[in-house]
């Protein structure tokens, strides 16, 4: 049983209804879009809990859903959404085209047959996905939509905290998106370790992306009530600030 799964779950979904509070009370597109990417999130950790107990397809299909396919998107868009102010127009553009993108995507994927006769409880699902769903098609979407999350999640974070250590100010926003950018990549350290036939530390990995990007996202919110209405500017946009 993959108790480290259930975990990143509980942790994940704690991470999504903070942030969802916080977009009720303050607003903020950013906030709700990280706050639906952090349930899409849980929803693969979870799926992927299931899976270590018995198969189910619906499970699978959302566990590809939200494990593989949308949860860095909308992460990366939450990003987007903070970062690119100027021309007013891109980022609504940009998330038109996820959201179209999202909906072919999940339609795609509940649309895979499965062949459950190759599933193995004992196995981590993302060691054997492959052997279950179909080679091309929706297994492809992956690509464009984990290249952008992680440019706009990971890359977002980096730009924020480059511009606040050149500033020589606000250094908790500093080492807060270091820890966003770091609890991103972690996911995707683990996806290295899947391919290389040790799919066990995909499980740690999830689990430690998750805190890392929880502390990194509180580190942040110290900052003092009257700086969070001075953001710092740079080209085109403002730095990383819940």
């Amino acid at each position: 049983m993959n108790w480290l799964s259930l975990i990143s779950t509980l942790v994940a979904l704690t991470f999504a209804g903070f942030v969802l509070y916080r977009y009720a009370y303050r607003g903020g597109a950013h906030l709700l879009l990280w706050g639906i990417g952090l349930v899409l999130y849980s929803l693969g950790t979870f799926a992927e809990f299931y899976l270590s107990l018995r198969w189910s397809p619906t499970w699978l299909h959302l566990w590809y859903i939200g494990g593989a396919l949308l949860t860095a998107a909308w992460l990366g868009q939450g990003t987007v959404y903070l970062l690119v102010r100027k021309p007013v127009w891109l980022a609504h553009a940009l998330m038109a085209v996820l959201a179209i993108g999202s909906v072919y995507a999940v339609w795609r994927t509940l649309a895979t047959p499965l062949d459950g006769r190759a599933f193995s409880a004992a196995v981590a699902v993302s060691a054997q996905y492959k052997q279950i769903m179909p080679p091309g098609g929706v297994r492809l979407l992956t690509i464009p939509f984990n290249i952008y999350g992680t440019l706009g999640l990971v890359g977002g974070a980096i730009y924020s905290a480059w511009l606040f250590w050149r500033k020589r100010v606000l250094p908790n926003r500093v080492i807060g998106n270091v820890l966003i950018a770091i609890g991103g990549l972690a996911p995707a350290f683990g996806g290295v370790f899947t391919r290389l036939g040790r799919p066990e530390f995909l499980y740690l990995s999830e689990l430690l992306g998750a805190i890392v990007m929880f502390i990194g996202f509180l580190v942040v919110m110290t900052t003092r009530p009257e700086a969070r209405r001075s953001p710092i500017s740079g080209a085109g946009g403002r730095a990383w600030s819940p």
